[in-house]
C-alpha cells in the first residue's frame, strides 16, 4: 500500500481515505482467477435439467393425470397420447385383470422416453445456471448445446445428426459397422440410431441407494401382507387391510401378478457389483460369484470426492490459484472405470430397474398407503412416498436413518456420475475444465458427502480416504443400533 494512503479506524477494515481528497471511500475486493467458460459447462446443464425432469414429483403429477383421463394436461406426441387413452379406456371397463397395472407401468415407460434425452428443455432457470456457471446465460441453451459441445456426426436422409464427443470417440472404432436410420428393423444389423444419438440419462447408482433405503423392502413386506403370508415373528403388518372398494388393491393385486416379470434382487446386485463394486448384503441375496467387478471404483470415487473437498478450501481462498489437475486426473480414472463397466446388461438395467422403483414409489405414495400405515406426519419429507418406508423400517427395526439421506445419495450420485460417464474426459489436457466441473455440481458433491456420513458414519473430507464397502458400513451401524436397543 502506498505511503499516501492511511487507514481510517472509523472506516471498515481495508477502507483507506487519500490525504489529499478529503474522505474517499476506496473499496478492495479480490477474485478467483481462471473463472472461464468451457463447452463442456452445457452437458451438466443438460444433464441436471434432465435428471431434475424425472424427478418423482414431476412422475407422480405426470401418472396421476393419465390415471384420472386428464389427457389434454400432457404434453405427448399423437402415439403415446392415443395408446394411452387406449388403455385408459379399457382399466376404465374392466372390473378386474391387469388394465390398470399395464396402464401404470406403460405410462411410466412414456413418461422416461419423454424425458430422459439429452437435451435442455426451455424451463431451466437461467438464474439458478448463471450462479453455478459463474457467468450470464441468454439465449436458446438446448441450440447451444447442440452447436458448441455435440459433435456433427453426419447428414442422414437430409437430417443433421449430432453425438456426444464420448460417443464419437467410440463410434470411431465401430466405423466398419453401418448406422441404422429411422424405422428400420430392430433387428438389422448395425448401430442404433437412439443409442448413438441421445443415451437416456439414467444411472444405475439411484437404484443402489433407493435399493440400500429400504425401499423395495417395502414394497415386499407389503405384498406378502396382502397374500396373507406372515412375516418373521410378530408381523407388525397383521392389521394392513385394504378394502377392494378403493384402486390400490387392485393395482397391488396387479404388482403381485407381474412379479415374475420383474428383476430379481439377485439380478440386481449382480449388476451393481458389475458397474460399481458394490454388492448387496444381506439374507436375501446369495453370495456373489460375479465375472467382473469394479473393485476400484469406490476408492476412484471417494478420491475424487476427497479432492474436490481439498480444491474448494482453496478455490474459497481467492489469494491463491486453486490446482485443477489433481481433480482432473481423478476424473479421467472415474472416466475409465465407468467405461469398463458399460456393457451388457448397461443399457437395460437402469432403465428397468428405474421404472419399477418409481412405480413402487407411487403405489407407496397413495392416499390409502398413509391411512394404513399412518406415519410422522410433522416430517417434512419432500416426496410423499417417503414416510411410507420410514415407517416399514421403525416396524421392522431396520436402519433408523432417515430416508431422504438415501434419496440424496441416490440424485446427487447419479448427477455426479452421468456427467463424469458422459463427459469425454480423456481428451480433456486443461485442468480449467474440472476446475469448472468441480465448481458447478459443488452442491451435488457436498450433499453427497453429507449424506453418505449420515448414512454409514464415514466422512469423505478427512484422510485417509475410506473404501470400506457401504453394504458392511450399514450392517454394522445396524448391529450396534439393534444392541443398544436391547
Amino acid at each position: 500500500m502506498p505511503e499516501s494512503y492511511e487507514p481510517d479506524p472509523k472506516l471498515p477494515q481495508g477502507t483507506y481515505m487519500h490525504p489529499f481528497e478529503g474522505r474517499r471511500d476506496v473499496s478492495v475486493t479480490m477474485r478467483r482467477a481462471l473463472d472461464l467458460p468451457t463447452p463442456d459447462q452445457l452437458l451438466w446443464v443438460a444433464i441436471r435439467n434432465r435428471t431434475n425432469a424425472i424427478s418423482f414429483n414431476r412422475y407422480k403429477r405426470f401418472i396421476d393425470e393419465v390415471i384420472c383421463g386428464e389427457f389434454d394436461k400432457l404434453d405427448l406426441g399423437n402415439e403415446s397420447g392415443e395408446l394411452l387413452k387406449g388403455l385408459h379406456a379399457r382399466a376404465a371397463h374392466h372390473l378386474h385383470g391387469m388394465d390398470a397395472y399395464i396402464l401404470l407401468k406403460k405410462a411410466t415407460e412414456i413418461f422416461l422416453m419423454h424425458e430422459c434425452g439429452v437435451r435442455i428443455s426451455h424451463h431451466v432457470s437461467l438464474t439458478e445456471e448463471a450462479s453455478r456457471l459463474g457467468h450470464q446465460v441468454e439465449g436458446d441453451l438446448n441450440h447451444e448445446l447442440r452447436e458448441t459441445y455435440l459433435k456433427q456426426l453426419k447428414v442422414e436422409q437430409g437430417h443433421e445428426q449430432r453425438i456426444l464427443p464420448y460417443l464419437e470417440l467410440i463410434l470411431d472404432k465401430l466405423s466398419d459397422l453401418p448406422l441404422k436410420g429411422d424405422g428400420e428393423f430392430p433387428e438389422c444389423y448395425g448401430i442404433l440410431r437412439s443409442r448413438r444419438l441421445g443415451p437416456c440419462l439414467l444411472e444405475l447408482i439411484w437404484s443402489y441407494w433407493h435399493e440400500e433405503g429400504m425401499l423395495v423392502q417395502t414394497m415386499n413386506l407389503i405384498s406378502n401382507r396382502f397374500q396373507n403370508v406372515r412375516g418373521p415373528g410378530k408381523d407388525p403388518l397383521a392389521r394392513l387391510d385394504i378394502d377392494p372398494l378403493r384402486s390400490l388393491g387392485h393395482l397391488i393385486w396387479d404388482y403381485i401378478q407381474d412379479e415374475m416379470f420383474r428383476l430379481t434382487v439377485q439380478r440386481r446386485a449382480c449388476e451393481y457389483d458389475h458397474q460399481y463394486g458394490l454388492p448387496l448384503l444381506g439374507r436375501a441375496v446369495r453370495p456373489l460369484q460375479s465375472v467382473d467387478s469394479r473393485s476400484k471404483f469406490l476408492e476412484g470415487f471417494h478420491h475424487l470426492l476427497h479432492l474436490c473437498n481439498i480444491f474448494f478450501k482453496e478455490d474459497d481462498n481467492t489469494t491463491v490459484v486453486a490446482d485443477g489437475f489433481p481433480v482432473l486426473n481423478a476424473l479421467k480414472d472415474v472416466h475409465l472405470l465407468l467405461a469398463e463397466g458399460a456393457h451388457n446388461q448397461f443399457g437395460d438395467m437402469p432403465w428397468t430397474a428405474r421404472v419399477e422403483m418409481l412405480m413402487q414409489q407411487w403405489i407407496l405414495a397413495r392416499p390409502e398407503m398413509r391411512e394404513f400405515l399412518g406415519g410422522k406426519i410433522m416430517v417434512p419429507y419432500t416426496e410423499p412416498w417417503m414416510d411410507r418406508v420410514d415407517t416399514v423400517k421403525s416396524m421392522q427395526g431396520w436402519t433408523d436413518v432417515n430416508i431422504m439421506h438415501f434419496r440424496d445419495l441416490g440424485v446427487f450420485g447419479e448427477q455426479l456420475l452421468l456427467s463424469v460417464r458422459y463427459g469425454a474426459w480423456t481428451t480433456v489436457f486443461d485442468p480449467l475444465q474440472a476446475a469448472n466441473w468441480a465448481r458447478y455440481f459443488r452442491a451435488e458433491i457436498k450433499g453427497y458427502c453429507y449424506a453418505y456420513y449420515a448414512v454409514t458414519g464415514v466422512d469423505l473430507t478427512t484422510d485417509p480416504v475410506n473404501t470400506t464397502l457401504p453394504g458392511v458400513l450399514l450392517r454394522n451401524r445396524l448391529a450396534g443400533q439393534q444392541k443398544f436397543l436391547r
